[in-house]
């Protein structure tokens, strides 16, 4: 059995990725260690609980002395990284949060798992000459693009706000401890990503969640800013695939390849809301989309070329945009409207 140590596992994308990596590996115990801020929540991992293969730890990785326990008592052989600060409004009120979670956290996960694994610069102890680091980042490190154009893993970083600037400093920090020390590590950036379990805060739940109260739904600007798509299981296999996969000291774009702005967003999840779940009064939803100031530094546009994880990989997209946001308008539908009918009943 291999211990496998998951971090930020009850966040959005990491707890999509416990169930799917659980039944996926058979031979793999995880241990997810989260801090339970307000974007962890354990309702998310309702379906794993009790499972013999999986160790829930309530903790912070800026807690070094907590992380050097937790390798030294689960026998760590792997790290799967997802902790971070990642809400850029957030980000821009209260930076400092996202300083101390996502570089000094992330030095701590990855100076901890040196020292666990590392007998020397270049040198892995027997026990552990298999084991990997995989960071989970964003493509918000390359900055913004204009009209056309792709990110690729040459794409020079130009964070812009300071979520996104501390994850590209983490994603420095990972990659100079492959350089420096000879450390087995990967790191994947990721698009947009939407789908279940999302937090409230996020555009797409944000948009179903003031739908079906009535409430005005907060668009920025004129709502033409551009983001790449990716349904959340997608991104899970390709991490899957990077993590078993991936060559050590590479990056690996992950996008979905659906360009999408904004107000085509919330245009798409009120007419799906529309059929599937219409209005008392016959009225629309989109009626609802207001515009509101713009984000301070909002990036323009963001798109992932993705060519190198489906060449190097053979990693590809199963959802498109349109298929995907059908599963998650059906998610939300069950949360919120049976969460309404049992507070009616």
């Amino acid at each position: 059995m291999v211990s496998i140590l998951v971090t930020g596992g009850a966040g959005f994308i990491g707890s999509n990725f416990v169930p799917y990596f659980l039944k996926a590996h058979s031979n793999v115990h995880l241990i997810n260690i989260d801090a339970l801020t307000y974007a962890g929540n354990l309702e998310n991992l309702r379906e794993v609980e009790g499972h013999e293969r999986y160790t829930f730890l309530e903790g912070d990785i800026r807690d070094r002395v907590l992380i050097a326990s937790i390798f030294e008592k689960y026998d760590i052989q792997g790290v799967i990284h997802f902790a971070a600060e990642s809400h850029v409004d957030n980000s821009i009120t209260n930076p400092d949060a996202f300083m101390q979670t996502n570089i000094m956290g992330t030095f701590n996960l990855l100076d901890v798992a040196k020292n666990y694994w590392m007998a020397g610069p270049g040198i892995y102890k027997e026990a552990y000459k298999h084991s990997r680091f995989h960071h989970v980042s964003t493509d918000e490190v390359y900055g913004t693009l204009g009209k056309e154009g792709l990110f690729m893993e040459t794409t020079p970083y130009a964070p812009n706000s300071p979520y996104s600037a501390s994850k590209a400093s983490s994603d420095f920090i990972v990659r100079s401890y492959h350089h420096t020390y000879g450390m087995n590590v990967v790191t994947t950036n990721c698009s947009n990503n939407y789908g279940p379990k999302q937090h409230d805060e996020k555009l797409i739940p944000t948009i179903i969640r003031k739908a079906l109260t009535k409430e005005a739904i907060p668009i920025y600007g004129d709502g033409s800013n551009i983001r790449d798509w990716l349904y959340v299981l997608d991104h899970c296999k390709g991490i899957d695939l990077a993590y078993h996969k991936g060559k050590s000291g590479e990056t690996y774009n992950i996008g979905g390849c659906n360009e999408r702005n904004n107000v085509y967003i919330a245009q798409k999840v009120c007419s799906i809301l529309d059929e599937k779940h219409p209005r008392e009064d016959g009225k629309g939803y989109q009626e609802l989309i207001t515009y509101v100031k713009d984000r301070a530094g909002h990036d323009f546009r963001y798109a992932i070329d993705a060519t190198k994880i489906e060449n190097e990989l053979g990693w590809k997209a199963d959802e498109n945009f349109e298929t995907g946001i059908e599963k998650t308008i059906d998610w939300y539908l069950s949360r919120y409207v049976e969460k309404e009918n049992s507070s009616l009943a």
